[in-house]
């Protein structure tokens, strides 16, 4: 009996010493987070952001609320999308037209997969809707291929598109984002984004949720859900997004959104992580909301 009541002592000293022994290892995670909450704003007050590249623009004023790298040519992955979007528009194509996949549309640069089978025939507007939503190269490249003269006049109509706007550090050389030589700055993405902002169709296809396209052959239905996760977010009001991924250009990330009652574009590139370029994101909501005299006052 004697030994055992020192055995329960012994174990209550034990347990006691470790209780004591968390409590700092709790109070330095409590540290950690605090400083971490901290960090947030850099020692200027500035949105302390992981993106290698960034751009925060007011399109009614054209003013610049943050620049980070902002004039350096980045490679652009799925971004390039949203040229792809306006191209289409532009030639106002049939967006009824029936287009078949065919082994043309098959990545064979960086292996992605697609949920659309090939040889099926898809509206040109389902292929749209696909490719902004789910950032599907597959789509992408059909919308490039069956374009009046095939993908190269597609291209040349991107670079002439990216030339009468003004980017002048932005060269495309697909209707997908796939390869790396499809490049652009911050600061003519922001350009891009509000420019393509002015087409109804790619405000709606871009920040739609999720949706389900049945297959013309089997009549099942394909689900697929928006890249951007912020497009689901209550408390965002999203007008435009796209994001954009290949090991080249990290994780990229562009939309115009309504910040503190004023449309604001928000340009990531080169972000890391899979969380970064949204925790980016919010970083630069905060900061704005609460420090409204970073905003211009609406024109008028």
């Amino acid at each position: 009996m004697t030994r055992l009541i020192a055995l329960l002592t012994a174990a209550l000293v034990s347990l006691g010493a470790a209780a004591a022994a968390d409590k700092p290892a709790v109070a330095k995670t409590r540290a950690v987070k605090a400083s971490a909450l901290k960090a947030e704003l850099t020692a200027e007050g500035e949105p302390n952001l992981a993106s290698s590249a960034v751009m925060v623009f007011d399109p009614q004023t054209g003013r610049t609320l943050y620049s980070k790298n902002a004039d350096e040519a980045h490679p652009i992955a799925s971004i390039t999308k949203l040229m792809t979007a306006m191209i289409v528009l532009d030639s106002k194509l049939d967006l009824e037209e029936p287009i078949a996949l065919s082994n043309d549309d098959i990545d064979t640069l960086k292996g992605t997969k697609s949920k659309l089978p090939l040889g099926t025939h898809f509206r040109r507007d389902d292929l749209l809707r696909i490719a902004l939503v789910a950032s599907d190269n597959r789509a992408a490249s059909a919308l490039g291929r069956s374009y009046p003269g095939g993908l190269p006049a597609f291209v040349d109509a991107m670079n002439a598109k990216a030339k009468a706007l003004g980017l002048g550090n932005t060269t495309f050389v697909d209707s997908s984002g796939l390869n790396p030589g499809n490049v652009s700055s911050p600061q003519d993405l922001a350009k891009l984004v509000s420019a393509a902002s002015s087409y109804p169709l790619i405000r709606e296809y871009s920040t739609t949720p999720a949706l389900d396209v049945t297959l013309p052959n089997s009549k099942r239905k394909i689900g697929f859900v928006n890249t951007n996760a912020l497009v689901r977010a209550s408390d965002w009001q999203i007008g435009l997004s796209k994001t954009g991924y290949i090991n080249e250009a990290g994780k990229c990330l562009v939309m115009h959104a309504m910040i503190a009652n004023q449309p604001i574009v928000i340009v990531l590139l080169d972000s890391w992580g899979k969380l970064t370029r949204i925790g980016d994101a919010n970083r630069i909501r905060k900061w704005l909301e609460k420090n409204p005299g970073k905003l211009a006052l609406s024109p008028g």
